[in-house]
């Protein structure tokens, strides 16, 4: 398969699987996005779910955010893990957002990074998804079947979005780059990996991620 073919059966594949693709994190507008997907940072979706609800029935907008203390957004968050940095960061944001953009929460990449604690990777995902601004965020699961399915030799998530963003058509971006997690994590996973099933990386993937795999089975 060339290069281009290989593009086309990995878009052709996940929209096979993944017709439609939920946001995995819950929110109800772009600044409750925006939380999730910080918060998100080094803890799982599953996780985040649970306290997003929790946090947000006491400050679902940032006029109601900064009436907290940062000690008592610290208490609400503990369970998903960098607290004393998320609870400030959130804090500080939201002072941001009232004093910049009247409390909304900007369409722009780089107004987006620019604020307290929030990385290229939670602006592009808050862009794509809260937006529909094309957008690759790339996560751990991204840069690992990428890498799987020899589409990039990126050593790091930046060279990876490079690369994935090269290869795709931007219209497909936003859907893709949640198809791609989700396939991760229901075929490709880090850990518990059963190349049988992951159709993508038994067809296209990488030789030496494929030997790998089979001498370990051994």
């Amino acid at each position: 398969m060339t290069k281009q073919e290989k593009v086309q059966f990995v878009i052709d594949t996940l929209n096979e699987l993944y017709p439609e693709v939920p946001i995995p994190l819950d929110h109800k507008d772009p600044y409750t996005l925006l939380i999730a997907v910080l918060l998100s940072a080094q803890s799982t979706d599953v996780k985040v779910n649970q306290i997003t609800p929790l946090l947000f029935e006491v400050a679902d907008n940032p006029y109601k955010m900064v009436q907290l203390s940062v000690e008592e957004i610290r208490e609400i968050i503990k369970p998903v893990g960098l607290s004393p940095m998320k609870s400030k960061g959130i804090h500080g944001l939201s002072q941001i957002l009232i004093d910049k953009y009247n409390g909304e929460v900007p369409a722009s990449l780089e107004a987006l990074e620019e604020l307290p604690a929030v990385g290229h990777k939670t602006a592009s995902v808050v862009i794509a998804q809260a937006f529909n601004i094309p957008a690759f965020p790339v996560d751990t699961h991204i840069h690992r079947l990428m890498y799987r399915w020899n589409l990039t030799n990126g050593k790091n998530v930046k060279q990876t979005e490079k690369d994935a963003k090269r290869l795709f058509p931007e219209d497909h971006w936003n859907k893709l780059h949640l198809q791609i997690i989700w396939y991760g994590r229901q075929y490709s996973p880090a850990r518990g990996w059963n190349l049988d099933k992951d159709i993508i990386t038994k067809t296209i993937g990488r030789k030496s991620v494929i030997v790998q795999y089979l001498a370990k089975k051994k």
